[in-house]
């Protein structure tokens, strides 16, 4: 049987109508080369990624009070290590609203994370950092609901994520960064094939005023194949 995840769906929405306008399967596109002229740009516009366990939809504003219904009972373990507040309706808001104004200035594209049988929403992830100058973008501030970690969930979505990245936009680096103290997510992280490159010190001041440590880890254009077919076994 072929790996279904070579038909991931891409769908754009249309800035002038609010209809869905289909996108090449990045997965058939032509391979992107390093300094290559046609070399594909980094458009930053919504656009939906799916595979078999999950399907990464924009934001809407009305997003973040199914996002707090699906998290509020386990916030404080959810949100442990994410920098600011994360623990009210209120919050949810104040973040779905941060969100929808970084993607209005080109600056991150924000998912909700929904799994595909029950159409459920379960988290959220994005592209954030994005640098179309230095092709480079990084994946980062996701969050999924305790009932859904440790399942195949946030492996195919970092897969999909990485597959636009490096297929669909021709980057030639991804970042991916977690708080120092936070060893789950940096196992994670290295289970993804990307490697650790250090540690900026006194990185962030999160809302409880403790200065955190950031962790940076990268996986480059050229470690892509080696990267993509390892992910394929895991989610076979």
């Amino acid at each position: 049987m072929l790996f279904r995840l070579a038909r991931v769906a891409l769908r754009c929405q249309s800035k002038t109508r609010g209809a869905d306008i289909p996108v090449r399967d990045t997965l058939n596109q032509p391979k992107t080369m390093l300094g290559d002229a046609t070399a594909n740009r980094i458009d930053v516009q919504s656009l939906t990624l799916e595979g078999n366990s999950v399907r990464l939809i924009p934001i809407r504003r009305e997003h973040s009070e199914l996002l707090w219904q699906v998290a509020k009972d386990d916030a404080e373990e959810i949100f442990r290590w994410i920098p600011y507040p994360m623990h009210s309706p209120e919050d949810f808001q104040r973040w779905a609203d941060k969100a929808l104004a970084e993607q209005a200035r080109g600056e991150s594209l924000v998912f909700v994370t929904v799994e595909r049988n029950s159409s459920r929403p379960i988290g959220s992830t994005r592209f954030m950092n994005i640098d179309p100058a230095n092709r480079r973008v990084e994946i980062g501030s996701t969050w999924i609901a305790p009932a859904w970690q440790r399942t195949a969930v946030n492996t195919e979505a970092k897969y999909l994520m990485l597959t636009h990245a490096f297929e669909q936009w021709g980057c030639v680096r991804v970042e991916l960064k977690t708080d120092a103290l936070n060893q789950k997510s940096r196992a994670a992280i290295l289970r993804l094939g990307a490697k650790e490159e250090g540690t900026l010190r006194k990185h962030l001041v999160t809302h409880t005023g403790r200065i955190r440590d950031s962790v940076y880890f990268s996986i480059l254009d050229a470690e892509w194949p080696e990267v993509k077919a390892k992910l394929e076994a895991r989610l076979a």
